[in-house]
């Protein structure tokens, strides 16, 4: 298996990881080159859109778009731990950025250490996704990325978007069309590989074919499981569908022009070189890196991009994140963030070591009256063994006890121009029935 896809995909130079030629033929001559951070400052719909360097290493690790958890805080500590993970912007309704023209630092401003950073629009209207695309120019994202994944009756309900949307692949290529024309960086789709009963790999195919024919579109984050729209929780949605990661695979076979990552089911970190290794072209995580950031994001720029970590402690974390807290506290703003609302990205930073529950509960009562993060820190590390707050990572991270090597047994058939005129001619079938 992993010398079949490996061989295959080695051939493929991607179009749109901005010039990073040779991109899985020789990843340790991509890994010396020297990452370059932008130079601009806190982005403002007030200024002009920011010129930059975008010689940033490929997204082969990227932290995924998690509503109430992937703002600005949590994206400053995990940009602390990594220096080259791929970052995703919570998902932002197109609709709140078209009407709230005179509020957008609320909803898209970042510090520019954030970069590389994509942000997620959401909508199902044309005309506001690319207006809502153009307004978020001045920003300077690196990716605009279309959310046809979200299974939450909020949104694919009521709001008729996010995994809905792969109900009708013509709208999606559209939308897409529309988003890229209204930006001058790469576009992309995040999207489940199914919805309900519309789960088959030959629908998967034709919604990926559909939106790669009608707009620029040339990167895919494929989140292995289908979608069920009958109205369960979000969480049970990323529970009860089984992952059918055969179904990435074959897209990789199928759609060699087009750059695909893996996202569902991805823990560890060696998981994320593993899938690698077998010809995935990146790895999304998502609950793993807020569940255990420091583990998860501390080892993605050694052990997934070959280049020597900061290796920074957790107190060294910490103080770098206190700097940049209590300067967001120390500004007059509206909607100014709260302590409480700073420190959540932090409480789960000791996942599984001594002295995490007292520290918790120490955190808890500080979160009453504590007025600055600073303060915060103060009054509950010590309930943290030195050992704890002071050790790095080291060597390699912990081994995947799984594997993909089944992969090549389950693939789906091969998409080719017999099946796609086959879809056409059962779709045209339905409709006139």
């Amino acid at each position: 298996m992993k010398s079949a896809f490996r061989g295959f995909y080695t051939t493929t130079i991607p179009h749109n990881f901005y010039g990073l030629t040779n991109y899985y033929k020789n990843r340790t001559l991509i890994n010396r080159r020297k990452f370059q951070t932008p130079s601009c400052k806190f982005s403002s719909n007030h200024e002009k859109p920011i010129e930059r360097d975008r010689a940033y290493l490929p997204p082969w690790f990227s932290v995924a778009p998690m509503m109430d958890w992937t703002d600005n805080h949590f994206r400053t500590l995990a940009r602390i731990i990594s220096k080259y993970a791929w970052l995703y912007t919570e998902m932002v309704v197109a609709e709140t950025i078209v009407h709230q023209k005179d509020n957008l630092d609320r909803f898209l401003a970042f510090p520019a250490e954030q970069h590389p950073i994509v942000l997620q629009i959401g909508g199902s209207n044309v005309d506001n996704l690319s207006k809502a695309t153009e307004l978020a120019t001045a920003y300077s994202y690196d990716e605009i990325n279309l959310n046809c994944g979200c299974p939450s009756g909020r949104v694919a309900g009521h709001g008729c978007f996010g995994a809905r949307l792969m109900l009708d692949p013509e709208f999606v290529g559209d939308a897409m069309s529309a988003i890229a024309a209204s930006c001058s960086v790469p576009v992309s789709v995040k999207c489940r590989i199914g919805v309900d009963d519309h789960d088959s790999y030959e629908e998967l195919c034709k919604f990926v074919d559909t939106i790669v024919s009608k707009s620029p579109t040339r990167h895919f984050i494929i989140h292995s499981r289908k979608a069920l729209l009958n109205g369960i929780s979000p969480a049970a949605n990323r529970r009860i569908p089984p992952l059918k990661y055969e179904y990435y695979f074959g897209l990789l076979r199928d759609f060699p022009e087009v750059q695909f990552t893996l996202n569902g089911g991805v823990n560890f970190i060696d998981q994320v070189n593993v899938a690698m290794g077998q010809g995935a072209h990146g790895v999304m995580v998502g609950r793993a890196a807020y569940n255990n950031p420091w583990s998860t994001l501390g080892y993605v720029d050694s052990a997934v991009y070959g280049v020597k970590s900061d290796s920074l402690s957790r107190r060294q974390v910490l103080e770098k994140y206190q700097i940049y807290a209590d300067s967001v506290l120390e500004k007059d703003t509206p909607h100014r963030p709260s302590v409480r609302q700073l420190v959540k990205p932090l409480l789960n930073m000791f996942h599984s070591e001594p002295g995490n529950g007292l520290w918790k509960r120490e955190a808890d009562a500080a979160l009453r009256h504590c007025k600055t993060v600073k303060s915060f820190l103060e009054e509950t590390l010590d309930a943290l063994p030195d050992s704890v707050l002071d050790s790095q990572l080291s060597g390699d991270p912990p081994k995947w006890d799984g594997n993909f090597d089944n992969m090549e047994t389950l693939l789906p058939p091969k998409y080719t121009a017999a099946t796609k005129d086959e879809f056409k001619l059962h779709a045209c079938l339905a409709m006139s029935t």
